[in-house]
């Protein structure tokens, strides 16, 4: 069968019996960098000398099939660097094929970075969404964050300390600069912190220089926040990224506590002046 095991994020302690039991017993591991993964082992003290088998972003879709032939045969083992595989790591590919093949799939859990920086940013936990690494491209990050303005769950995002403070920067524009968030720097580490505030805080605080393994923690949109022309604006830049305009009144009205009615009405007038203004240039 094919295990997928979650890894220490920082401390080795983390490490749970479960995990130890099946680095001892895995006839193969699938790992995101062997040499990481052979590290921790030493580590760990494990004493087997399982096969290692590389599997990365750049070749999963090659080798899942090679790998779900093996578990269906014999104990395979699939980590990544750190936490639980497929999330913004390796493996999906080669759980939807074995899931597709019949092979049985199962998780032995533990440390998770996504789970770990929710629980201390002290911003609400009932609902959240997590939406991995913040595009680099700033067509793309505005994009992103434009779609999310109005998310009123709670945001976890993953970044590189290179590319925080203009992160945060960009979410201060687009989410506004009052909003709460928390960087979560080293968790589980010897260096860890948690820093809390506003995004034009933390953008002011990130300005320095920030090191470390990093997850960001973004509140989620107040009901009721946008204005009626703000609302508008972001149902016509949701609808030009290629959403479904029902769709979009339908969204932000849910997270604006607006009419749909109303913002449906106002979208279809504003849609009509546009086409117009469009004919009369084109006659001019």
């Amino acid at each position: 069968m094919l295990w997928l095991a979650a890894t220490p994020i920082g401390n080795l302690a983390d490490a749970s019996p479960r995990l130890r039991e099946a680095f001892e017993t895995a006839d193969v591991i699938a790992a995101e960098d062997t040499r990481h993964t052979a590290q921790l082992l030493r580590l760990l003290g494990i004493s087997a000398r399982p096969e290692l088998i590389a599997l990365h972003d750049h070749n999963e879709r090659a080798r899942a099939e090679s790998i779900v032939e093996r578990a269906a045969r014999d104990e395979v083992l699939l980590v990544s660097d750190a936490g639980m595989p497929t999330v913004s790591d390796p493996g999906f590919r080669v759980v939807q094929l074995a899931a597709e093949r019949g092979v049985q799939v199962s998780a032995i859990p533990g440390p998770s970075a996504v789970i770990t920086a929710l629980a201390v940013a002290g911003l609400p936990t009932d609902r959240f969404t997590f939406e991995g690494f913040v595009p680099r491209k700033q067509g793309e990050r505005q994009r992103l964050l434009s779609e999310l303005a109005t998310e009123p769950r709670t945001m976890v995002f993953f970044e590189a300390p290179s590319r925080i403070a203009s992160a945060l920067t960009a979410f201060a524009a687009q989410f506004g600069e009052d909003r709460q968030a928390a960087v979560c720097r080293e968790l589980t580490k010897l260096h860890e912190e948690v820093k809390r505030g506003s995004l034009k805080e933390l953008a002011q605080w990130a300005t320095d220089g920030v090191r470390g393994e990093i997850v960001l923690v973004v509140a989620g949109a107040e009901p009721g926040t946008l204005s009626a022309a703000a609302a508008l604006a972001e149902v016509h830049d949701r609808v030009a990224a290629g959403e479904r305009m029902k769709d979009a009144v339908k969204g932000v009205a849910e997270a604006s506590g607006l009419s749909a009615r109303d913002l449906y009405a106002a979208a279809l007038t504003a849609k009509t002046e546009r086409s117009d203004d469009v004919g009369e240039n084109s006659q001019s």
